[in-house]
């Protein structure tokens, strides 16, 4: 399926494991946790910062690979360990003071699905969930998450 993203659009929101990681964990016997990144999502970032698109990340959990990323690509907004992901992007609306076209938002998971409703624009991958697939009028991208699906959103934007 192709995505079909309007010009208007200038802020990118997005959950971060299951979308720009392939919503596995590695654990180490000492405990720590490490996520594997896809370059071409990875590059999606440099992309959007390249074409003045705003970004912000709203994950469920803390991740040390969303700080290097906000850090690197100077990602606008950054919230990690948020439970109700729609009162984060209502604030991150309302600050910058956005319409209904210029921003969407991409998730996969059950803690994404009133975003997801309250969105004009709302996308998610192939291995999301079943009940956010059957969201109405959601888009779902070819890549499934980790794979790529980040870049294939942002070459949507960037090549439209």
């Amino acid at each position: 399926m192709t995505l079909n993203l309007p010009k208007t659009i200038k802020f990118v929101i997005t959950d971060f494991d299951g979308i720009v990681t392939d919503n596995c964990v590695y654990i180490a016997q000492n405990g720590e946790i490490s996520r594997k990144l896809n370059f071409k999502d990875v590059m999606a970032f440099s992309i959007l910062r390249k074409n003045n698109f705003k970004i912000g990340i709203i994950s469920g959990e803390q991740n040390s690979a969303i700080e290097i990323i906000a850090k690197k690509f100077e990602v606008e907004e950054v919230h990690q360990g948020i439970r109700t992901k729609l009162d984060v992007l209502k604030s991150i609306i309302e600050k910058y003071n956005l319409k209904k076209d210029e921003f969407l938002y991409i998730g996969d998971d059950i803690n994404d699905y009133d975003s997801l409703v309250f969105v004009k624009y709302a996308v998610t991958v192939p291995n999301a969930v079943q009940k956010i697939k059957d969201i109405d009028g959601i888009q779902i991208t070819d890549a499934r998450g980790g794979e790529g699906a980040f870049r294939e959103l942002v070459d949507t934007l960037v090549c439209n």
